[in-house]
């Protein structure tokens, strides 16, 4: 103990404190403020003139207006408080550890000072800040003031209060005081029944209004019913989390709780819920990391199966949903089925029990994003690889293994069932009940993906297993009398050495025999049964402790942090728990040892500094009895009298038994009180948790856990990479030097001992927890069945008194857990001042502060060089700094809103100025554009329309053409009908006539002078056609000769005067043929030749389609219309005279001579147009196609008439003529052939 219990304190009872404490307090005046504490005179030094109170130093004055006088006082039952409560109720407070106390420590400790720890903590120092809240001041604990029993009486008969009587079988009961007799009252319980008990058996109980806080400070009467009572009401209420001051209480519930999840990681980020949680711990942690730059730990301790595993992992899990993004978050998440697989095992208390410790440092960059990870591990002898107790388990690997691997890896490994492999089935427990070793051996390997490692790795890594549980069927057999023995050839040696890559006979040969050096010769040694087997369990032992080490290697190059390393870590401890059973052996001892040294560091923070601190700064401060576990950890660890330095000592003996190290224990320790030695080689020592029994049977073989040299080479010739991997690192480790903190001297690492490396470790991890800020998690078993709803109030009371929560709650209580140096508290809220003080020093103006906010005496102290204050005392001043900075906050935010508002405005202004022209132009120069385009759209309507006018035109006029030429067509049509109908009168008249007509022919004489006249008139007709014809040719040269001069119109002349030749040719042809038919009818028929009557009419109509053939070739165009028929046609039959047909060829030379006249005039004006002679205006192709058609006109009509008067001359012919006719025809066809 650190101190003792006053007098006055033990004269009195706890009900005596009770009764006197709630009498002064309800005759105590309502507005009269608390007595300021007294300074005891015994204290320290006093503080030094520069660090005095100033001269007009004063308490009291009255408290601003605006400031809220209520914090003081305030408590409340519910759930949902402010979340800060958290932070200032303890997380924070757990910061005393600034200043580390290196007096009354051991020579070896973890603790000892370095330069690096001291930069780190002024450092800390000088970064501090405080985290604030508005948490209920706790009422001020009972006076200690003596007052007779007697004088209660009437005060408990009165008020009927409820306390708490222990019963003689040893439970609490609660009952209300009927009557007080002396020392005997009576009490009647809850369930009716009346007892009486001694006043010594009483202990108040707490109103009903406090039945179920989530913080034990709240309890009005703290004692150990109570405590038990508040959690017991929780747990029922599926409450698991209560909070004990700074450490959380959480008890196990052995079932699924609807308390995890994705909406309570949100709600616990967002402040929505301030319940106590593994969730509000990691994430004021999280807050303390990024707020102050100090990194941060999360302690979880706790009996075997109290739930630290799955503790540890919720607060993994929401620490990676606040710091997530970068994807690292899943493989840190990960790792957990990966050491829970290798690491954790099934024992008789708990069936994922953790037979390592493991410190998972999570590294977060500067914007709080996890940026890697890295794990440290805490492990000791592993003898649950070779040997365990019935009912347990060996590591869930092998059995995971043995379930899921695939057919492909079992045949690769030579797997079997877990039933078939010696070091598996020997516990006769080979499952956990609704655990599914094959679904998690497919998790496991899911989880090495993530981790990268790869598919190589992994089936190394599954070979080294299958080579340790086939080295546990490896037997052997006795040769001679002596126990010596040799290796049986087996299944097991065989399947060993295939994983293993090393020789058979190697194999056997290193387990049967030990080589021992003598001198300079090597003597072959055979081994005993027992030797043996320990050399095969030790080789087993060593594979699986370096495959363990090699996978958290692996782990930590997966996850390590490289250059975003920025110094901000959060690291979760997560170790095995206090153990103690029927048989507790070395094993035990190692785990023990290491809670022995967390509950050390535990009560270092919550305790020890935190007391010495009240000393040094010289406040006025009562010690808090607890039970301080240094004289345990000297009995483990002082030198050369301690547990491990003597087991050490004895373990270098060969003589050594560990009957005699029993003796050596009982000979050397007894005097430490700790430590009582027992019959049977036996010692037992009293732990913070309790009274543990060890049997010291296989203590010095386990410590020694030796590997003979024979097996490292053996691993080394091996041809596998791991296990070469691990001889080198055997081989490695051996040359290089020890830590001086716990090396034994002239000792190199292989020959150290278990004990020893486990110290080293342990003593590693501690100091890695000493450069963090702590908080605190204890796990509570509510019962030793594992059964879901089952309390027991002797276990959970045992788990408490071991974890020391009470004390923690006393001090939490009554001392300070705020606190903030002098310059710190006047730097933050020396601002709030109404006066100016920044001349004054910094206690003159945090003493100013202090008055001015009304703070009350007894809720601070002004220390030397800091000030403390109780639970929620700066919650007050916080609040007023926050609502303060709030209105700062708000009116530089309207005057930056009013500056950039006119700063918008003017930008605004010149930005619309600058647009309008900008604009401007923009538009002028699309305008511009604009009428570009419209005149061009005019244009080009212009030439359309023009183009569409003159093609409507051109269609109209051939329409009407067309229209012209039909309607010329049916006139003719008409005509050459009433011309026939008129022929065939005629000739019927004329059939009527026939023989009046027969007598006058003979009278009818055609003259030849009539004849010859037309003879010489075709004649004369020749001769100017040929003339024509000469000009005609003239014309033509003349026409290609502009033709050369103007190329462009080559084509389109050429083919004109093409056209025009034939035309003319075929009118030439026509008109000789017209005149060789008259030359030859003058020729054949004599002048007075009269033709025979009746025969006018005999071939006309055949000569005349003849010629019409003969005249119409070459000279058809598309575009010809028929000419229009002659008006008057001569009568076919009557006689006529030849003067009428003189005339008639007459007019048809003349009108031809005419219209060749006429043409050439035409082409000669059109040639002089287009050769630009003219300056005529018209256009030369339109008048070129009007004069062609005028041409096809024409000719057309001609062709027409010159067959009606070729027909006329046929009918004036008789007879001869018509024969001179054939024959005529007949010589020209000749001629033409």
């Amino acid at each position: 103990m650190l101190s003792t219990v006053s007098p006055t304190s033990t004269a009195r009872s706890s009900l005596e404190e009770m009764l006197e404490s709630i009498r002064r307090r309800d005759d105590r005046p309502k507005d009269v403020p608390p007595a300021l504490p007294a300074r005891p005179n015994s204290r320290a030094r006093l503080p030094s003139s520069r660090r005095s109170l100033p001269i007009n130093f004063k308490i009291g004055g009255a408290a601003p207006e605006y400031l809220p006088n209520d914090s003081v006082g305030r408590e409340e039952k519910k759930e949902d408080q402010d979340p800060r409560h958290d932070k200032e109720s303890g997380f924070k407070g757990v910061v005393f550890g600034n200043k580390k106390l290196l007096k009354d420590l051991p020579a070896e400790s973890p603790y000892v000072r370095t330069a690096e720890n001291e930069d780190f903590e002024q450092r800390s120092d000088e970064t501090m800040d405080i985290d604030t809240a508005a948490v209920p001041p706790s009422s001020a604990s009972p006076s200690n003031e003596e007052c007779g029993w007697g004088d209660n009486n009437g005060y408990l008969l009165k008020k009927k209060l409820r306390v708490w009587c222990r019963l003689p079988n040893g439970p609490w009961k609660m009952g209300r005081i009927q009557s007080i007799s002396g020392v005997d009252t009576v009490i009647s319980l809850s369930d009716g029944e009346v007892v009486t008990v001694s006043s010594e058996n009483l202990l108040p109980a707490n109103p009903d209004i406090l039945e179920g806080v989530n913080d034990l400070i709240q309890l009005s009467y703290l004692n150990e019913p109570s405590v038990l009572h508040n959690l017991q009401y929780r747990y029922s209420h599926e409450k698991i989390y209560t909070k004990a001051g700074p450490v959380l209480v959480a008890i196990n519930p052995f079932k699924e709780v609807s308390l995890y999840g994705n909406n309570f990681v949100l709600a616990y980020r967002q402040k929505l819920m301030d319940s106590p949680h593994v969730y509000a711990i990691a994430d004021t942690a999280f807050n303390g990391m990024m707020r102050d730059e100090l990194n941060q730990s999360i302690i979880i301790s706790g009996e075997s199966g109290a739930g630290k595993t799955e503790t540890a992992k919720i607060a993994m899990q929401y620490l990676a949903a606040l710091g997530g993004g970068s994807g690292i978050e899943y493989e840190v998440l990960q790792t957990n089925s990966i050491l829970e697989a290798f690491g954790n095992a099934k024992t008789a208390r708990n069936d994922n029990s953790s037979r390592f410790g493991k410190l998972i440092e999570i590294h977060f960059g500067s914007t709080g994003k996890i940026c890697g990870a890295k794990i440290q591990t805490c492990k000791f002898a592993l003898n649950k690889v070779v040997q365990r107790a019935k009912g347990e388990r060996s590591y869930h690997i092998f059995y995971q293994l043995c379930a899921g691997a695939p057919p492909l890896l079992k045949e690769l490994l030579n797997l079997k069932a877990a039933n078939e492999y010696y070091y598996l089935k020997q516990s006769g427990c080979l499952t956990i009940e609704d655990v599914d070793d094959a679904q998690r051996f497919h998790m496991l390997m899911e989880a090495l993906d993530i981790v990268q490692v790869c598919k190589e790795d992994q089936e190394n890594a599954f070979a080294m297993l299958a080579a340790v549980l086939w080295l546990g069927n490896i037997s052997f057999s006795v040769i001679d009398n002596e126990n010596h023995v040799e290796v049986v050839e087996d299944e097991g040696v065989t399947n060993a050495a295939k994983l293993l890559g090393c020789n058979t006979c190697d194999l056997m040969l290193a387990l049967s025999t030990r080589k021992i050096q003598a001198g300079n010769d090597n003597i072959v040694q055979k081994l005993t049964l027992l030797q043996a087997i320990d050399a095969r369990d030790a080789l087993a032992k060593y594979i699986y402790a370096s495959l363990f080490d090699w996978i958290v290697e692996q782990i930590n190059k997966s996850l390590e942090v490289g250059k975003w390393r920025t110094g901000r870590s959060i690291s979760i401890l997560d170790i095995y728990g206090f153990e103690s059973f029927h048989k507790n052996s070395f094993e035990q001892f190692c785990i023990n040892y290491a809670n022995e040294r967390l509950q050390q560091h535990f009560n270092r923070h919550l305790f020890k500094l935190e007391q010495e601190e009240y000393s040094q700064d010289g406040i006025d401060w009562t010690k808090v009895d607890f039970e301080d576990n240094q004289e345990c950890l000297n009995l483990f660890e002082k030198r050369p009298l301690g547990l491990l330095s003597l087991l050490d000592e004895e373990s270098t003996f060969p003589k050594a038994t560990d009957l005699t190290f029993a003796n050596k224990l009982k000979q050397h320790l007894s005097v430490n009180s700790c430590f009582k030695g027992e019959r049977g080689g036996a010692f037992s020592i009293r732990h913070y948790a309790g009274e543990v029994l060890y049997n010291t049977s296989g203590f010095l073989e386990k410590n020694r856990d030796p590997l003979p040299s024979d097996s490292i080479q053996l691993l080394s010739s091996c041809s596998c990479k791991l296990p070469q991997l691990f001889a080198s690192n055997m081989l490695n480790q051996s040359q290089k030097p020890v830590n001086p903190l716990w090396r034994l001297k002239s000792a190199d690492s292989q020959k150290q001992s278990v004990g020893t490396k486990f110290k080293g470790q342990l003593f590693k991890l501690m100091q890695q927890l000493e450069n963090t800020t702590p908080h605190f998690i204890r796990c509570i078993m509510p019962n030793s069945k594992q059964l879901p709803g089952m309390y027991e109030n002797d276990l959970v009371l045992q788990q408490l008194r071991c974890c020391g929560v009470l004390e923690v709650v006393r001090i939490a209580r009554s001392g300070y857990p705020t606190r903030m140096t002098h310059q710190q508290f006047a730097r933050r809220y020396g601002f709030l001042l109404l006066e100016d003080v920044t001349s004054q020093d910094p206690l003159s103006v945090s003493v100013a502060i202090l008055q001015q906010f009304n703070i009350l005496p007894d809720m601070y102290q002004v220390g030397y060089t800091k000030l403390f204050f109780r639970t929620g005392q700066v919650g007050t001043l916080e609040e007023t700094r926050h609502r303060t900075l709030q209105g700062i906050l708000g009116v530089q935010k309207f005057f930056r809103g009013r500056q950039a508002r006119c700063y918008f405005q003017e930008l605004k202004k010149g930005i619309t100025t600058l647009q309008s022209f900008v604009r401007g132009e923009t538009a002028r120069k699309e305008f511009e554009l604009l009428v570009r385009r419209w005149r061009a759209v005019v244009l080009i309507q212009m030439h359309m329309k023009q183009r569409i006018t003159r093609k409507t035109f051109n269609d109209q006029q051939k329409t009407i053409i067309l229209l012209q030429s039909a309607r010329r067509h049916f006139e003719s049509l008409q005509s050459y009908k009433e011309s026939n109908i008129e022929q065939s009168k005629v000739e019927r008249k004329a059939e009527q006539k026939l023989p009046e007509m027969k007598d006058s022919e003979q009278n009818v004489q055609v003259r030849s002078s009539v004849l010859a006249e037309l003879q010489r008139r075709v004649l004369k007709a020749e001769a100017s056609l040929r003339e024509k014809e000469d000009e005609n040719a003239t014309l033509q040269q003349q026409l290609k000769h502009y033709e050369t001069r103007w190329l462009e119109y080559e084509v389109k002349m050429k083919s004109m005067e093409e056209m025009w030749q034939k035309q003319m040719t075929s009118l030439q042809t026509s008109l000789a043929a017209a005149k060789k038919s008259i030359v030859a009818d003058n020729v054949v028929s004599p002048p007075n030749m009269v033709s025979p009557p009746g025969r006018l009419d005999a071939s006309p109509v055949a000569n005349y389609y003849d010629s019409e053939d003969a005249m119409s070739m070459e000279m058809h165009t598309p575009d010809a219309t028929p000419a229009k028929a002659l008006t008057h046609l001569p009568d076919i039959g009557r006689p006529r005279e030849p003067d009428g047909v003189q005339d008639a060829v007459g007019r048809l030379v003349k009108e031809f001579e005419q219209r060749k006249q006429v043409f050439d005039d035409d082409a000669g004006f059109l040639v002089e147009v287009k050769s630009g002679q003219s300056t005529s205006s018209m256009n030369p192709d339109e008048e070129l196609r009007k004069l062609k058609l005028r041409f096809a006109t024409w000719k057309k009509d001609y062709k027409f008439r010159l067959r009606e008067t070729k027909a006329t001359l046929h009918k004036l012919g008789n007879s001869e003529t018509d024969r001179v006719r054939k024959k005529w025809w007949g010589k020209r066809s000749t001629r033409a052939t």
